[in-house]
């Protein structure tokens, strides 16, 4: 008997996938941090809070190009902002988020310098 003809095991795996709509936002979390530019804004995020020009002064990005990125960031739920005053703060948003950014950063530097993966 081969694999393929197990259909208990198939249907097993099957129930361990999981949702759509799940797989869906992931999916399009993921073509967000995509882009190079978004990705280094996520980067920026992680450790805190910034407001566009300081982004847009880290970055060496026109203005408008980084309010239109956090913008989509935004409607992709990566990136939360809070006001204080006439000032927009954005962050990271959530624990998750965070360590997704990081951990492919960092995965990607070891890729990169050939250090050795660790478990």
């Amino acid at each position: 008997m081969y694999a393929r003809d197990n259909p208990a095991g198939a249907n097993d795996l099957q129930q361990r996938l999981p949702a759509d709509s799940q797989v869906e936002a992931a999916s399009e979390m993921l073509r967000m941090l995509a882009d190079g530019t978004r990705l280094r804004l996520m980067w920026l995020l992680v450790d805190g809070e910034h407001d566009v020009t300081a982004l847009v002064a880290a970055l060496g990005v026109a203005r408008p190009a980084v309010s239109q990125h956090l913008g989509k960031l935004r409607l992709a739920g990566l990136v939360g902002v809070r006001r204080e005053g006439r000032r927009a703060l954005y962050r990271a948003r959530g624990g998750h988020v965070r360590r997704l950014v990081t951990e492919v950063l960092y995965a990607a530097s070891h890729q990169v310098t050939g250090t050795p993966e660790h478990d």
